[in-house]
């Protein structure tokens, strides 16, 4: 009897595995995930039932998969049919998005019947057909892993790659047409698991889009979080291991808006494979009006006493010879010259008068809420817009922040700090203004000595600390003084205390995270500066007035003057820009992670932040040595 009972619970137990699952022989070139969207279930479930698999799967092995929890039913699907088409006459500043928008049909639709539009721009008085659609509806098994989804509001790439828990470009794969950003409402193709298989982006973590050959070792480096972490947060890294595109949760205060890393220069001089001319446009305030062309002297008046002039001329003056140098290259440019007046009504004349839909790129305005303007307006055309010198007020999607922000030149010269290997002990000092950085400093660097300025008695910053408050803090070897203030004689007090203590068998290094207005005042010491070799972060550094550069001695050769620090920016941005632009089919794809530029004084390397356009990353740290000011080095 209890044999008999032995069988039937067998019996049972078999009969109930082939009503929840069935067999699978492998097949060349199958993989886990391939064999999971067959089935409409999750690597996961395959897993659970075959553990073996986790570290290899040949060609021939039986795995048992497991029913899919998704409901196979028909549903309605439509099909566009085309039944006709209409002539359209494309007129004066129409676009791609304002004919698509007008005729109720996709940009794509357009571009499939208008095969040049893949290649070139869309002009004035082009004939182009637009096809007419029906709409028939089918009823469509889930006989395949796809299903339709439609984005909801704020949803990006990676969130609804990390809902469906595939990689960014796998999410690309199954919409080959998907733009740039997603918009609400925008239905897109992913793999089709049941609702409790989906992701939550939960709000209490920071997420991260893993870049091309990133191992455990650089997201260490990268974001602080060990390959331990990762997998606990992320326990499909411990079957599958790290892919291109994937995307990980970690830490909220994990920061993933931007990336510190060395890499190696690119010269993109050699390779240039686009070679159309390219289209540029300069906008400036030059605000010429304001000039007496007529009179030679105040003229010049203007341009010694006009600061926007004088720093529009100084760029525009490195841009042309940048442009004369890229033509040796076999770069030819259009550039055209706007005079921004530094006024909105001006801007808005600009944009009103011109169509910058086939500009390769545009630089400037100046000033921050002017750029605003140019690159809201100019968003729909996807025309870049580069910021030379200020910080944009949107960093909208076809924006490029050339200048490296203020928070990035910290976390550089924290991390420059951190990387010295070299016994030190580490002095903090500022004022009460300044004490979230000297917190923040602390917290990096926590055996460091926090000291602020003294105050008066009625409790007010005094701006100073006594000789006294030193003397014993400095021991002999190696010191680092963080110094962050704004305030000239607080900077000049501590400067010039420090420098009086550093003597023999004492080596006092001062750095500062911010390397502002105080540290150029009249009371600063060059000379104490040069002695306590100051180190700090910049967005830039000084070419040697003697150096043989080419552009230097072009410059020379053609003002008879040395250039100063907007006429090599103007230089080495635009040299930069069009060296991109002749290396790729648009800046955007010229301008991913991987590629670092450096010329006479500045290096490029963007990032794209997530919901929105370019920002530069490239930071140099910087220092006095023998009362000149040169570029640190490990």
């Amino acid at each position: 009897m209890k044999k008999f009972l032995i069988i039937i619970i067998l019996l049972c137990s078999f009969t109930a595995m082939a009503q929840d699952y069935k067999t699978h022989k492998v097949q060349e070139g199958e993989t886990i995930e391939s064999i999971a969207k067959q089935y409409l279930v999750t690597p996961f479930d395959i897993y659970a039932l075959n553990p073996d698999a986790k570290s290899s799967v040949s060609v021939n092995t039986v795995l048992i998969i497991p029913t899919s929890r998704v409901k196979n039913e028909p549903i309605p699907e439509e099909i566009k049919e085309v039944v006709s088409f209409k002539t359209h006459k494309v007129r004066r500043k129409e676009t791609l998005f304002s004919i698509s928008q007008k005729y109720g049909i996709e940009i794509e639709d357009i571009k499939k019947y208008n095969k040049r539009l893949y290649s070139e721009n869309l002009r004035k008085g082009d004939k182009i057909k637009i096809p007419k659609y029906k709409t028939i509806v089918n009823k469509v098994s889930l006989n395949n892993t796809v299903k339709k989804y439609t984005v909801l509001p704020k949803e990006g790439k990676w969130r609804v790659a990390y809902k469906f828990g595939i990689t960014v470009p796998e999410l690309e794969a199954l919409n080959p047409n998907l733009g740039e950003v997603l918009q609400p409402g925008q239905k897109v193709n992913v793999p089709n698991i049941s609702n409790n298989e989906e992701k939550t982006v939960e709000e209490a973590y920071n997420y991260y889009t893993v870049l091309k050959s990133e191992g455990y070792m650089a997201l260490n480096r990268k974001l602080g979080v060990t390959q331990e972490e990762l997998e606990a947060l992320n326990p499909e890294l411990k079957e599958g291991g790290l892919k291109l595109g994937m995307v990980l949760r970690v830490p909220q205060d994990v920061k993933t808006d931007y990336v510190i890393k060395d890499i190696e220069n690119t010269n993109l001089s050699s390779n240039l494979r686009n070679l159309s001319a390219k289209k540029i446009a300069l906008m400036l305030p030059y605000r010429t009006h304001k000039i007496d062309v007529d009179s030679t002297e105040e003229a010049k008046k203007k341009i010694r006493t006009d600061r926007l002039l004088s720093v529009s001329l100084d760029f525009h003056a490195g841009a042309l010879i940048a442009i004369d140098s890229a033509k040796r290259l076999g770069i030819s440019t259009h550039m055209k010259v706007f005079d921004t007046r530094n006024q909105s009504a001006q801007i808005s004349s600009i944009l009103n008068d011109n169509d910058f839909s086939e500009y390769d790129a545009v630089i400037g305005p100046l000033m921050p809420k002017h750029l605003d303007r140019v690159a809201s307006e100019l968003k729909k055309d996807n025309t870049p817009v580069v910021s030379p010198y200020s910080m944009p007020v949107n960093l909208y999607s076809n924006v490029f922040q050339t200048v490296p922000s203020s928070e990035l030149l910290q976390e550089t010269m924290i991390n420059y700090v951190k990387s010295d290997s070299l016994p030190k002990d580490m002095v903090i000092i500022s004022d009460s203004k300044h004490k979230a950085i000297s917190d923040k400093l602390l917290a990096e660097f926590p055996s460091a000595k926090q000291i602020f300025s003294r105050k008066n008695k009625k409790g007010q910053e005094a701006y100073f600390i006594y000789q006294t408050e030193l003397e014993a803090i400095f021991k002999n070897g190696r010191t680092i003084v963080f110094l962050e203030t704004d305030n000239e004689g607080f900077a000049s007090n501590v400067i010039s205390v420090i420098n009086g203590l550093n003597t023999n068998g004492k080596e006092i290094i001062l750095m500062t995270t911010d390397k502002n207005r105080a540290f150029e005042g009249r009371e600063i010491s060059n000379y104490h500066l040069s002695n306590l070799k100051f180190h700090y972060p910049s967005v830039n550094k000084t070419a040697e007035p003697t150096s043989r550069n080419g552009f230097i001695r072009a410059y020379r050769r053609a003002y008879n003057v040395s250039p100063n620090r907007y006429a090599v920016r103007g230089f080495d941005l635009t040299m930069d820009l069009l060296l991109r632009l002749a290396s790729e089919d648009d800046l955007y794809k010229a301008s991913t992670t991987e590629i670092e530029t450096e010329y006479v004084e500045n290096k490029f390397r963007y990032s794209k932040k997530m919901f929105g356009g370019y920002y530069n990353e490239a930071v140099y740290i910087v220092k006095y040595d023998n009362l000149t000011i040169v570029e640190a080095k490990r």
